[in-house]
């Protein structure tokens, strides 16, 4: 399942727009990456992933809304799939003001969707990012981890 990953990837990277939409129908999709040589279950694990990105996220953001004051309590399947890195990459991005309760609920539930071989922290930013690039209103946010993560990378480099 570690290659579902690599499909969200070049999913979002080839046919999304700036309100997660698929710029092409599913089944057009499905037969490009088939040709590029996915499998099929990885191109519909991905799609099943993105489904639930839009279907949590409405979903959150129809609930009572959360308070910035309140603290998150994980679950011990959650505590053990995000790790201590991943966690605290979360709640530093909360103090930043980068996530918000309802951004860090959606990346945490999208998280919990991967299979447990795919989550480290590189991906767990990746997750953020789409997270972030799935909330038009959240532009500034998105900009702010995309640089920080740019400089991180620029940081191992040197």
């Amino acid at each position: 399942m570690v290659i579902m990953f690599e499909v969200l990837m070049f999913i979002f990277e080839n046919y999304m727009d700036s309100s997660v939409v698929l710029k092409a129908d599913s089944e057009t999709i499905v037969v490009e990456l088939e040709r590029i040589g996915f499998a099929r279950h990885e191109i519909d694990g991905a799609l099943d992933w993105l489904e639930g990105l839009t279907q949590f996220q409405s979903a959150v953001e129809s609930a009572p809304m959360l308070s910035k004051l309140s603290i998150r309590h994980y679950l011990p399947e959650e505590s053990e799939q995000l790790g201590v890195e991943g966690r605290g990459f979360l709640l530093y991005l909360e103090q930043l003001a980068i996530l918000d309760p309802i951004t860090r609920e959606i990346a945490i539930d999208r998280v919990m969707a991967l299979d447990r071989k795919e989550v480290d922290l590189g991906r767990i930013k990746w997750v953020v990012l789409m997270v972030l690039f799935s909330q038009p209103e959240k532009k500034s946010s998105l900009l702010l981890l995309q640089d920080m993560i740019l400089s991180d990378a620029f940081d191992v480099l040197h």
